[in-house]
């Protein structure tokens, strides 16, 4: 049988689906970034994914500011366009908040890519037409806050579509769609991947969540163990995301594995933290980490961006609020900026030793 295309080039160079196509390292927010090893398979079949999710033409143009060396700009934002003949426009950094609106008004695109960090600095230096042209907004790699979103809607008259990824999967694992859309939530699960929640000790809403399907990656390459490919035990990536997925399917992250605390014998949320100081200061950003602390084990240390930021606003909150003392840092340190790694992500691991400090 006669092979065309794609199919017919790899077996002429004879390249293996499953050959390594690229080794992208995680963003390192939590920790020590690890490399993993994606195949052709991985990336194709997580485009395969998103196309058959989102309706798009050859009339889009799709503009990435997003660096390639980062998973969700790398397949969302670089291959899907291209590989799709959709006109794709880049911008090397998307750390530009004031250049980044005017070329999407001078380029007419149809698409963009961002993660909340920077879709939130796009929208304070936008002028409300310069996104005029925009049909879809897909956002990332961090959760998208109350805030942006209804700046988005307010503003611009546009719906946030927030998905969810992994470097590990290629990286995208559940979007939302103008079709199938719940605020809030992730989206649902990409077509052909299974998922598994486990238990998790301490945590009564949701579970652990575990991802399978094509495009799960090959393995990881540790610098722990150099050239050795470790692949996930038997095809199921532990995302470390503690999730509760609903009878529609939508997935609503509810926190990070490594980002509970333990407090006296209590289990809590730092991302619900952060939601909480949002709640009290809408136009600043927050970060909370942990330190040790002898008499609880741990204290909740609040970073923020808000010059007026004191407990005592925050305790009144949680008092009118119903949220226990227990839940709400009363060690809130004020900065300029917060940290940011180049994918967007806010840099934990900095904040956190700045806290041991």
């Amino acid at each position: 049988m006669l092979k065309n295309g794609a199919p017919a080039r790899h077996e002429r160079r004879k390249v293996s689906p499953d050959a390594p196509a690229v080794i992208l390292f995680t963003s390192g927010s939590e920790g020590t970034p690890k490399g993993v090893v994606l195949s052709h398979r991985n990336l194709l079949s997580n485009c395969a994914q998103l196309a058959a999710r989102i309706d798009f033409n050859p009339t889009d143009v799709v503009l990435n500011a997003l660096p390639v060396f980062h998973s969700f700009g790398l397949t969302g934002g670089t291959l899907l366009p291209i590989l799709s003949g959709i006109k794709t426009v880049f911008y090397p950094s998307p750390l530009h908040y004031r250049i980044v609106p005017a070329l999407a008004y001078d380029c007419n695109a149809t698409i963009l890519f961002g993660t909340d960090t920077f879709l939130a600095g796009y929208a304070r230096m936008a002028h409300s037409y310069d996104f005029y042209s925009l049909r879809y907004i897909f956002a990332g790699a961090e959760k998208v806050r109350e805030e942006t979103r209804k700046t988005y809607a307010e503003k611009f008259g546009l719906r946030i579509l927030e998905g969810y990824g992994a470097t590990e999967c290629a990286p995208v694992i559940a979007v939302n769609t103008p079709m199938h859309f719940k605020a809030g939530s992730v989206g649902r699960l990409l077509p052909a991947m299974e998922a598994r929640l486990e238990t998790v000790p301490g945590i009564e809403e949701g579970g652990r969540l575990y991802v399978k399907g094509p495009n799960v990656m090959t393995g990881y390459m540790l610098a722990s163990d150099t050239g050795k490919l470790q692949p996930p035990a038997e095809g199921w990536h532990d995302t470390g995301d503690i999730v509760t997925i609903d009878d529609e399917g939508f997935i609503t992250i509810r926190g990070r594995a490594k980002r509970f605390a333990k407090i006296g014998g209590e289990m809590v949320s730092l991302p619900a933290v952060e939601g909480y100081a949002a709640q009290v200061w809408p136009d600043a950003e927050h970060a909370v980490v942990t330190r040790p602390d002898a008499r609880k084990g741990e204290q909740l240390v609040l970073y923020t961006t808000a010059r007026d930021a004191e407990p005592k606003a925050l305790l009144e909150w949680g008092r009118a609020n119903g949220v226990t003392e227990l839940m709400l840092p009363r060690d809130i340190r004020v900065l300029d900026a917060l940290p940011v790694l180049g994918t967007g992500k806010l840099d934990y691991v900095t904040l956190g030793e700045m806290a041991k400090e």
